[in-house]
């Protein structure tokens, strides 16, 4: 930290903890959504969906806020800077590796941000890296060390399988690190947070719907309910609440010390991923998936005005749990 950052408050001050704490396990759990997301749509698509919403959301919670929606053309341009390697470039990498290892993994891969966060935060805003961060990041990578090789081994992915999904994950890494460090910057940090995000994100949006359709082809998307549950929660609960929550921390508190919710995040993912393994949630999933095929039946049936017995055939159709 540099001199003044003396009077910063710290990780446990409760205007920072609180935070700190929910970000952490809304984060968390929005592995497991994605995961499901990783379907027949592209990622790019989904990717593109989820951030349509939440600029939607953000631009409503700036006028709630009765926030001015405008900004100067620096603003502007940070707005689109964040943009591309926040809400496109970071997302789109962490969407398409989970293609190739499961969200456990790069959930634990994603904990190493802060390594990146302190490094550009040293060289680019002068920021001291600690003795004490040092010795909380040796700890943290320890414990990242022993993660990765629990998941890894729990994984059905082969060695070249990780390592593709491990690069795609550092891609995304980088990606938000660049944005997390442009946040602490001074500049950045005399525009209302809220204000900026929501121009982020629709730039972000529109980045992703050109990326989209130029390498994938024009929109695609699925009509089960759960997939646009997953949606609506993605870009509401897990990028309206959380980024100006982040972001406000990383203010306070620096790139380094925020990117600790990252180390906490997998924790948490796993933890989550227990719990909805258990036998209950097995069945209520397994319900969900045939409410939503039977649902996909009745709308073909009623189009076609004749019922297809090919649809019966679906093992995910059929009600034997």
């Amino acid at each position: 930290m540099n001199a003044g950052d003396e009077s910063e408050p710290s990780l446990l001050n409760p205007r920072i903890l609180i935070p700190f704490l929910l970000v952490s396990l809304i984060w968390g759990s929005t592995w497991l959504v994605i995961k499901d997301q990783i379907s027949e749509v592209p990622p790019s698509w989904s990717v593109s969906y989820r951030f349509i919403v939440a600029a939607a959301a953000m631009f409503v919670l700036v006028a709630y806020k009765r926030l001015s929606f405008r900004l100067d053309r620096t603003g502007y341009l940070f707005a689109l800077i964040l943009g591309l390697f926040q809400f496109s470039f970071n997302f789109n990498f962490v969407y398409n590796a989970e293609l190739f290892i499961t969200s456990g993994l790069v959930a634990v891969l994603f904990a190493l941000l802060m390594v990146p966060n302190a490094i550009m935060g040293r060289i680019f805003l002068g920021h001291k890296i600690s003795g004490a961060f040092l010795g909380g990041s040796a700890i943290a990578a320890t414990g990242i060390a022993l993660l990765f090789w629990h998941e890894y081994r729990a994984s059905p992915a082969s060695l070249e399988q990780v390592l593709i999904g491990a690069a795609l994950a550092f891609g995304g890494i980088m990606s938000a690190s660049i944005a997390n460090v442009m946040q602490a910057g001074k500049r950045l940090k005399s525009y209302p947070i809220i204000t900026v995000l929501a121009w982020a994100m629709l730039f972000g949006a529109l980045i992703n719907v050109a990326l989209s359709w130029i390498t994938v082809g024009p929109p695609v998307y699925e009509m089960r309910a759960a997939y646009w549950g997953g949606i609506v929660y993605l870009g509401v609960i897990g990028s309206v609440v959380t980024f100006p929550l982040y972001f406000a921390m990383i203010r306070e508190i620096g790139p380094g010390k925020a990117a600790y919710s990252s180390v906490l995040v997998p924790v948490v993912a796993m933890r989550f991923s227990r719990i909805m393994s258990g036998p209950g949630c097995r069945l209520a999933a397994r319900f969900w998936r045939c409410s939503d095929c039977w649902w996909h039946c009745a709308r073909a049936s009623l189009r076609r005005r004749a019922y297809r017995p090919e649809y019966q055939s679906s093992s995910d159709c059929s009600p034997d749990l």
